[in-house]
C-alpha cells in the first residue's frame, strides 16, 4: 500500500539535555523514565509509521521546574534544539514552541522569537500552568499574541496539583492528563476565551479528553446552575466544535462514535504521542485505525489532508 504521508501534529522530542536537565531537579514524565529518543530513532519510526511530517512538541515537565531566568533559558534551548531539527530535515520536522508561562513577558517574547524569526508552526501550551487553566484572564497577553498571528496552538495536559494528591496508584497519563485537557477546554469556553480570541486555532490531544461523551452534559448545565455564564446549548456546541482534535492514543470506534458528534469532520487531524506512544502502541493505534470502520477517504483526511489547512506549506 503506498504511504499515508501522514502529518503526526502530536510528536514529542527529548533533547538529552533536557532529559538531564528534569532528572537533576528531580522531575520526570508521568511513566517514569523517559524513553529512547534521538534524531535517528524518531526518523526510523516516522518511516515505518508512514509519518511524513512530524510537528516536534516539547514534553513534560515543560520548563517551569526552577526559576524564571531558567525557565526562559531552557525554552529557548529546546526551541532552537526545534529549529535546528528543521533546518537539517526541512521535509520531515515542523515544530511548535515552547513558552516559558514563569511570566506572560517572557512567554510573549519567545512567541515572537518563535513564530517570527524561527518561522515555526505554531506554539505548544500546556492545559494548565500550576493551578490555572488556559482560558484564565491572568493569560491574556499570550493568548492576545497568538490571536493576532492567527497562530496554530497545540494544547498538551499536564499533572494538575489537584490530582498529585489521589489515593490511586495508576500513572498520571492514563487517566488525570484527560481530565487536565477536558479542565482547560470547559474554561476555555465558559470563560469566553475562544471568543476573545476567535483566531487562534487550538487543536487538542487524545480527541479532546472527555469532552466529546460529556458535551450533552456541558451543553445543559447554564440550564442547572444560573451561577454559569447564560450559553446556549447551541452556543456551547458551537464552542466545542471550533477546535480541532487529534487522534493520538485515540483511534477507536467507541472514542469516534462519541468524537463525531462533536468535532467537524475536517478538524480531526492525525497524532501519534511518540515515544511516549511506543513502536508497538502506535502500531496497535494504527491496526485500530485502519479496520474499517472508517472510510479510505476519512483516514485520508484525517492522515494529511485536514493538516494541510492549518500547515499549507506541507502540501506537494
Amino acid at each position: 500500500m503506498p504511504s499515508p504521508r501522514r502529518i503526526d501534529v502530536h510528536f514529542h522530542h527529548i533533547p538529552q539535555f533536557y532529559r538531564e536537565a528534569v532528572y537533576a531537579a528531580g522531575r520526570g514524565p508521568a511513566i517514569g523514565r523517559y524513553p529512547d529518543w534521538s534524531p535517528a530513532v524518531a526518523l526510523e519510526l516516522m518511516d515505518a509509521q508512514g509519518i511524513e511530517v512530524a510537528l516536534t512538541s516539547l514534553a513534560q515537565p515543560g520548563v517551569g521546574f526552577g526559576t524564571r531566568a531558567s525557565a526562559e533559558a531552557l525554552a529557548r534551548r529546546c526551541n532552537d534544539f526545534a529549529a535546528e531539527l528543521m533546518t537539517r530535515w526541512p521535509a520531515r520536522f515542523g515544530a511548535f514552541a515552547t513558552l516559558p508561562m514563569w511570566s506572560m513577558e517572557g512567554a510573549c517574547k519567545e512567541i515572537a522569537y518563535a513564530l517570527d524569526a524561527l518561522r515555526f508552526d505554531g506554539v505548544s501550551l500546556f492545559a494548565s500552568y500550576g493551578e490555572k487553566f488556559l482560558g484564565d484572564r491572568e493569560f491574556d497577553p499570550v493568548l492576545e499574541m497568538l490571536n493576532a498571528r492567527g497562530a496554530a496552538v497545540f494544547i498538551h495536559p499536564g499533572l494538575h496539583p489537584s490530582s498529585k494528591g489521589l489515593d490511586l496508584p495508576w500513572p498520571a497519563f492514563m487517566m488525570e492528563y484527560l481530565f487536565d485537557t477536558t479542565r482547560a477546554v470547559v474554561n476555555l469556553v465558559f470563560s469566553g476565551a475562544i471568543e476573545r480570541y476567535p483566531r487562534i486555532r487550538f487543536i487538542l490531544p487524545h480527541a479532546g479528553g472527555l469532552i466529546p461523551y460529556f458535551a450533552w452534559r456541558l451543553s445543559v448545565s447554564p440550564m442547572i446552575d444560573a451561577r454559569l455564564p447564560a450559553l446556549s446549548r447551541e452556543k456551547v456546541y458551537a464552542g466545542l466544535a471550533h477546535f480541532w482534535y487529534d487522534n493520538a492514543i485515540s483511534p477507536g470506534k467507541e472514542t469516534f462514535g462519541a468524537l463525531d458528534q462533536v468535532a467537524l469532520p475536517e478538524r480531526i487531524v492525525f497524532g501519534s504521542d511518540f515515544p511516549f506512544a511506543n513502536a508497538r502502541v502506535i502500531a496497535e493505534a494504527a491496526k485500530t485505525y485502519e479496520a474499517g470502520f472508517l472510510s479510505q477517504e476519512r483516514r485520508f483526511a484525517i492522515d494529511r489532508g485536514n493538516a494541510l489547512a492549518l500547515f499549507p506549506k506541507y502540501a506537494p
